[in-house]
């Protein structure tokens, strides 16, 4: 039993990057409406058996990793692993250099609940092979609260001036017919910024609590993420993906924010750009279902967070039996909700028209569970 909140969150965060090089929280902020979610929060810490992008097909190294190692498997895909899928490439500057994919065995893994936690350990690894030493090294941690935040000065990578210039390049490949929608991302960056990034994090998720908000931590390279999206989730043989496309900002009053609900929701162009993402999915899951079993389970349902509501599709289907469940990651990713459609066209469009590389922004994080279940966010709002 443990007195739980957000200290203990806190302190177990604290004490687990300190002692791990690894270390992934994922954080779905007590949703309540998302039927396919396994837990409310866990915490995945390692030091050991661990995989990195070979540049060539980073999927066949996930599908070889997690057959060596059925059990727990935490880790990120980054956007540009797009290029080893199609025909694709990228050669715009990359800031922060993350590695394509990274996935690890964990040493240590704790589920925090309301009134206790869970805690097991992978053995062969001296202290950390016994959840009691574990929880009590925990438990005893000196928590220290997040400290101050000095000024960071945040700058665009792309001036305005140029920002409007694209807008109209790609306005004008919609029109020629070349595509039918695209997201075009813009870089925010800061330089010689001194953070702590745990006390970010805490303070991002304080601001938009979500359901699949996470913080990641590979030695000294981090992620503070506050996503609202489900990229794709796997139970039993069952494929979910979740696209969002259509936002509107929260009311000031109850009666205000019905409204501002039903004015996304009948928006035409917030529905189509929606629905073309859905036919999107429905077509990624069909490369990997049972024949007849792609389904649309919701269409434009609206979901409300903390500072906007968004336009939420469901997509479903049945894996077939024959293919790994590491090829349904494979045939839709990257997300359609990031890129456009035609997928490939946008893709190629992207590249072409943003100033950066992606990187692991408009990648996904996430487990695989030893039974080969799998839930992946979208990296979005993210630092």
């Amino acid at each position: 039993p443990v007195s739980q909140g957000e200290h203990f969150i806190m302190k177990m965060l604290q004490w687990g990057q300190k002692h791990f090089r690894n270390c992934c929280f994922l954080n779905s902020n007590q949703t309540t409406h998302d039927p396919y979610s396994a837990f409310e929060q866990v915490l995945a810490l390692g030091v050991g058996e661990e995989v990195f992008s070979n540049g060539e097909d980073d999927f066949l190294q996930l599908k070889v990793f997690s057959d060596k190692h059925p059990d727990w498997l935490f880790g990120f895909l980054s956007y540009d692993i797009k290029n080893q899928l199609e025909h694709l490439e990228s050669h715009n500057p990359d800031g922060v250099e993350m590695p394509l994919m990274h996935f690890f065995l964990p040493v240590v893994l704790v589920f925090p609940y309301p009134d206790h936690v869970r805690i097991g350990c992978l053995p062969g690894y001296g202290a950390y092979s016994d959840p009691a030493r574990v929880f009590h090294s925990m438990d005893r941690f000196t928590w220290s609260p997040s400290p101050a935040f000095a000024p960071v000065e945040i700058q665009a990578r792309v001036p305005r001036e140029r920002y409007l210039h694209q807008i109209g390049n790609i306005l004008q490949n919609i029109q020629l017919g070349y595509i039918y929608e695209m997201n075009y991302c813009v870089e925010f960056f800061a330089q010689d910024a001194i953070v702590d990034p745990l006390a970010l994090y805490g303070r991002l998720n304080e601001l938009s609590p979500t359901p699949f908000s996470c913080y990641y931590k590979l030695d000294e390279q981090f992620l503070m993420c506050a996503s609202p999206e489900r990229f794709l989730c796997k139970r039993g043989d069952k494929l979910i993906s979740q696209p969002i496309k259509g936002t509107i900002r929260r009311g000031q009053s109850p009666e205000e924010d019905e409204r501002l609900k039903e004015m996304l929701f009948e928006d035409p162009k917030e529905r189509s750009e929606n629905v073309m993402i859905v036919d999107l999915v429905r077509n990624d899951l069909s490369h990997t279902a049972r024949k007849g079993s792609v389904e649309v389970e919701e269409l434009f349902g609206i979901y409300s967070f903390r500072q906007v509501h968004q336009m939420i599709s469901t997509v479903v289907s049945c894996l077939r039996e024959d293919v790994h469940f590491t090829d349904a990651i494979r045939y839709a990713f990257p997300m359609g909700s990031m890129t456009g459609a035609p997928k490939v066209q946008a893709m190629k469009l992207i590249e072409k028209y943003e100033d950066t590389q992606r990187g692991l922004y408009s990648g996904a994080v996430g487990y695989i569970s030893p039974n080969k279940d799998f839930d992946f966010n979208v990296v979005i709002r993210s630092v």
